[in-house]
């Protein structure tokens, strides 16, 4: 065997008119190898003088593999010991894999393993969107065990920003469309998402009616991604990856909502807008090349109305983004829900429907002055401030505690209530106070008259039994 290196030199020398007797001499090998290496052939291996048996089955098994890349091997080798294949079935796998006759399936292959071309994206041209899930956020936001991480990024110069949402609904995807877009600077042209089913159909494409009205609202093109193309949105893919490991990754337990986005713009504007990108005029920042972009102002926000439950404190509080506000006292432990359409500058606060047939419907009980994100005010009402410190007052006591063991018959109140539902139960229409309390004894005398006894009634006659029976007591005489 002769190593690369040898190799190169006995091609080298034969070009330079060196015969094989004197290459062999010169290298220490035997003539043959010499022969052998320049013929392109392996030395040591013999070419079998028979014919394959599996020559004349290699168009069947290409054709039958074309047509369905994905049948078994087993049900092929079946096939073709009806057509008179006589080799075992570890033979035959050996067959198709060294001839290399199942092809990759286009659809099946992975996005990593494909082929890339690097796509030229205008300046504003292009903005890229997507979705990050990051497990478990702290539990004191409240949040469950994921969040959502809405990241779009600029096709042509890189730069990108994020935002932190409760969910992936499509007016928390409006909101986060809306202030990315401004923290980038504007509105591309186009704005590419993969197939979202908040934005397009996820099996045609197609925009859906609910997003076209917000696409028109900014005037931009949506372009959805194709299926299973990754690499086609390979910009914001690449700002996944870096928000989930060098922000999400290192974030502590003890940060609220809004440090936690204080934390991420500030690491995107301090970090990731200094890299360096290469550029036909040389080398230059991320954030000059977002200069440079043409981006169009944002209108004002689509009024997309954004919906999240609450659960009402012990002081009669709700809490929204950084902040709280006032409702009426006796919703104190109820889930509410609180509404806030974008671009306004207040919130409403409901009652959330109760369940069943007869279900009570939402009702607004309040509405507060909109304060800013992370703000930590308070915002109150005067009437729930009034009507809470006489919910306090009322319910305030300087009596001790009821004793565990101590026999409390039942009331008057309660004992005339139980007479009532007696009386119900055995039809007796008397009211208590009939006759002052007197009973008439009379009804019992009627009621027990003619009961087990052969007395008759005094008001009847004479029963059959007791008419006297003359001619009997004639014979008799």
């Amino acid at each position: 065997m002769l190593t690369r290196e040898d190799d190169i030199e006995v091609h080298a020398l034969r070009k330079r008119g060196w015969t094989i007797s004197a290459i062999a001499r010169h290298l220490g090998r035997d003539r043959k190898t010499i022969r052998a290496y320049l013929a392109g052939r392996e030395p040591g291996v013999r070419k079998s003088s028979r014919a394959d048996p599996f020559d004349k089955f290699e168009a069947y098994c290409a054709q039958r593999l074309k047509d369905d890349p994905h049948v078994w091997a087993s049900t092929l080798y079946d096939e073709l010991l009806e057509l008179g294949y006589d080799r075992s079935y570890s033979t035959f796998t050996r067959q198709l894999r060294t001839r290399a006759l199942r092809p990759a399936c286009e659809p099946c292959v992975p996005a990593k393993g494909r082929a890339a071309a690097v796509i030229e994206h205008p300046p504003g041209e292009e903005t890229q969107w997507d979705w990050v899930e990051l497990p478990d956020p702290p539990e004191h936001w409240g949040w469950g065990k994921t969040a959502h991480l809405l990241v779009g990024a600029l096709s042509h110069s890189g730069m990108w920003r994020a935002v932190l949402c409760e969910s992936e609904e499509q007016p928390f995807l409006v909101d986060g469309l809306d202030r990315v877009a401004r923290a980038l600077g504007g509105r591309s042209r186009d704005w590419r998402f993969d197939r979202m089913s908040t934005v397009v159909s996820p099996r045609t494409g197609k925009v859906s009616a609910s997003f076209a009205a917000v696409a028109k609202h900014y005037g931009v093109t949506v372009k959805p991604c194709p299926p299973r193309r990754g690499n086609r949105k390979g910009v914001v893919e690449k700002a996944n990856h870096v928000a989930a490991q060098r922000f999400w990754r290192t974030l502590p337990d003890d940060v609220s909502v809004e440090e936690a986005q204080r934390r991420l713009d500030k690491w995107c504007s301090t970090r990731g807008d200094v890299r360096m990108r290469a550029t036909a005029d040389g080398r230059a920042t991320v954030a000059t090349l977002a200069t440079a972009e043409p981006l169009a102002p944002m209108p004002a926000p689509f009024p997309a109305i954004m919906s999240v439950q609450r659960v009402v404190s012990a002081q009669a509080l709700v809490s929204y983004a950084g902040n709280r506000y006032s409702v009426p006292p006796q919703l104190h432990g109820r889930a509410v829900t609180v509404h806030v359409r974008l671009g306004a500058t207040h919130l409403d606060i409901a009652t959330c429907p109760s369940p069943g047939r007869a279900r009570e419907a939402a009702t607004v009980v309040a509405r507060h002055r909109l304060a800013p994100a992370g703000a930590g005010a308070t915002i109150r009402d005067e009437g729930h401030v009034t009507a809470l410190t006489k919910t306090a007052l009322a319910a305030f006591t300087t009596e001790p505690p009821h004793r565990s063991k101590q026999r409390r018959p039942p009331s008057p109140a309660a004992r005339a209530e139980a007479d009532r539902l007696r009386r119900e139960l055995t039809g007796d229409t008397t009211t208590a106070g009939d006759s002052d309390g007197v009973v008439d004894l009379a009804r019992y005398a009627a009621a027990a008259a003619g009961r087990n006894t052969l007395t008759p009634h005094p008001t009847h006659g004479p029963s059959p039994e007791d008419q006297p029976n003359t001619e009997k007591e004639t014979n008799q005489q």
